[in-house]
């Protein structure tokens, strides 16, 4: 491989990144081999290191270097509430809220025909196990307010719901300090939609 292609195939490599563009992949390149050789190699190793280590949890199917994540093992988990998210970085956002203290299903997307995304391709069927086990009660759809977040909660909740599983979904909302005035139209008539009683 020529020094030229070598640079060109760390700049496409680079652009596999979400958000990283041609300008952006060309930067970082050229950071690494101009001023950061060391930080590159240990990039280097721990992509590799990752790639051949991490896997799936065979529960949730988060991201794990364990047969079982951490989460799935944790005995003070509810293992009655299932949380259906779409990815790991969703799992951990809702992790940081300190307020849900049951189990996870990770879908590792939604439903996306344009990207060729169907339900086999995200996992639905062990989703359906798990739902259906007998120790979950309650089914949250926590994907994102996308349209293919929407239309993977819709049609898991129709399939879920057919087969006797209870499901609820986030509840859409104005965010906590917000004035009125500023709030999108969608987001304030989706939580008109949503509201429920003060009592």
């Amino acid at each position: 491989m020529s020094e030229l292609s070598a640079l060109e195939a760390l700049i496409q490599a680079l652009r596999k990144l979400p958000g990283v563009g041609q300008k952006s992949a060309s930067r970082m390149a050229y950071h690494l081999l101009q001023h950061d050789r060391a930080g590159a190699q240990l990039l280097a190793q721990a992509l590799s290191q990752a790639v051949k280590d991490i896997g799936h949890c065979k529960s949730c199917y988060t991201l794990t270097s364990s047969e079982i994540c951490a989460t799935c093992l944790d005995p003070k988990r509810d293992p009655t509430r299932l949380c259906v998210v779409e990815s790991p970085t969703d799992k951990e956002a809702i992790e940081r809220t300190l307020a849900y203290k049951g189990h996870y299903f990770v879908l590792m997307g939604a439903l996306s025909p344009m990207e060729g995304l169907g339900p086999q391709d995200l996992g639905v069927k062990a989703l359906f196990e798990r739902a259906s086990d007998g120790v979950v009660q309650e089914v949250i759809m926590a994907t994102n307010f996308t349209p293919e977040g929407e239309a993977t909660a819709h049609v898991l909740t129709q399939a879920l719901s057919k087969r006797g599983v209870e499901v609820t979904r986030l509840a859409r909302g104005v965010p906590l300090g917000s004035e009125l005035e500023f709030v999108d139209l969608g987001t304030i008539a989706h939580a008109l939609f949503d509201r429920k009683s003060s009592h």
